[in-house]
């Protein structure tokens, strides 16, 4: 069996951002790629679908809240971002539910954060399998 070239931990993390179990289809993990890429891309449209919240919050949306649940206002934003190319796509849409609006569709919101860490789960698995491969 012919070994192939590792891929750079660089390429593998920018296309598993970019495009949902990106990072599945760079090692060769086809089956993965699509279980993922529909994965994300349907949680992340259900969460747009439903108004969630993509925006970071501001000052004034936070004010009066404690510092911790400031912060976790703040980690949820974050993590909806590592979605990747469907965050972007829906950015570049004008997609823009504020915060407290995204508190007010709370399923919505919670799909969008769930669309961002399957993304993650998918590259942290391949980032793993491509270590075992080498």
């Amino acid at each position: 069996m012919k070994k192939s070239r590792p891929v750079p931990v660089i390429a593998l993390a920018i296309a598993g951002w970019l495009v949902p179990g990106g990072g599945y289809l760079l090692i060769g993990r086809k089956q993965q790629f699509v279980l993922f890429l529909l994965l994300v891309t349907i949680a992340f449209a259900a969460g747009v679908a439903l108004q969630g919240g993509m925006l970071w919050p501001q000052d004034a949306e936070l004010h009066g809240l404690d510092g911790f649940t400031s912060l976790l206002a703040q980690a949820g934003t974050l993590v909806k971002m590592l979605a990747g190319g469907p965050y972007l796509l829906a950015r570049c849409l004008d997609y823009s539910q504020t915060f407290v609006q995204g508190r007010l569709h709370e399923y919505g919101t919670i799909l969008l954060v769930m669309a961002g860490l399957l993304n993650v789960l998918a590259l942290a698995d391949a980032w793993e399998l491509r270590k075992a491969e080498q």
